[in-house]
């Protein structure tokens, strides 16, 4: 019996440390836009961080890219030559990309380069107490280290998920038109024709919302760090790191899903 309380305990202690973090998470959100009214935020700064989640990112994201079209147009090419449909290949390639498989491998790509960067970095900073020091010197960390991370991935994710919507129709164009020998004049018109404003602007948003999510739960989980006595020191940093990787890729699935939901 007293093994059976015990684990009840352990659950409800876990159940209200979770629900106390996504409380403290969201505060944290707040008061990151909040410091975007008070002062011009640090242009400096974020031009550097978006050279360094964008500009940085695309060798990366150009080859995921371009394989992620010829993959998927290979598959489709075999499915659609057993209908007699080929010449469907390029709308299939193309609104797959945009409205799917553009916004959510950005995204991966991202939550592998930069999301385990920013987290490691913050938590090393937390560790170093420079937020205290900041602290101490009435310097608002929140417009000074969060702000401007948040805003060049919103920046970039956008025309990250762009390059590589373009660079896998690309793709898809080699294996259906060079490969294949589809007619090059059906495949693009068939992308013409075929995408909508819409399909673009659900793509966007998932970029968008993609974006807050990559940056936000990395940047909580190294900025709470010191809350987490059991693993301090650079043992507290992995773990911390492991955890926002995971939980911002499954965050984005979740809500790649809500936002196909409400607006297919």
């Amino acid at each position: 019996m007293q093994s059976i309380m015990n684990g009840v305990s352990n659950i409800g202690g876990y159940t209200r440390n979770v629900i106390s973090f996504i409380g403290m998470s969201f505060v944290f959100l707040l008061n990151i836009f909040k410091s975007l009214f008070s002062r011009i935020p640090p242009i400096r700064e974020i031009v550097r961080q978006i050279q360094f989640i964008g500009v940085k990112s695309l060798p990366v994201l150009l080859v995921s890219s371009l394989f992620t079209g010829m993959a998927v147009a290979l598959n489709l090419y075999n499915a659609l030559i057993r209908f007699g449909s080929a010449d469907l290949l390029g709308p299939s390639v193309a609104v797959g990309l945009i409205r799917e498989l553009g916004p959510v491998m950005t995204a991966l790509m991202i939550i592998a380069r930069v999301s385990s960067a920013t987290c490691a970095e913050i938590g090393i900073m937390r560790n170093e107490q420079q937020f205290d020091a900041l602290d101490c010197m009435a310097v608002n960390s929140y417009r000074y280290v969060m702000l401007p991370r948040l805003m060049a991935a919103l920046i970039s994710l956008p025309i990250l998920t762009a390059v590589f919507d373009m660079v896998g129709i690309a793709g898809g164009y080699i294996v259906g038109v060079v490969i294949h020998g589809e007619s090059a004049g059906t495949y693009i018109q068939g992308i013409f024709d075929t995408v909508t404003f819409n399909d673009v602007l659900i793509g966007q948003i998932k970029s968008l919302v993609f974006a807050v999510l990559i940056i936000w739960i990395p940047m909580a989980y190294g900025y709470f760090l010191h809350l987490n006595r059991k693993a301090a020191g650079a043992a507290g940093v992995s773990h911390a790191t492991t955890k926002a990787v995971v939980i911002s890729a499954i965050s984005m699935l979740v809500m790649n899903f809500i936002i196909s939901s409400l607006m297919l």
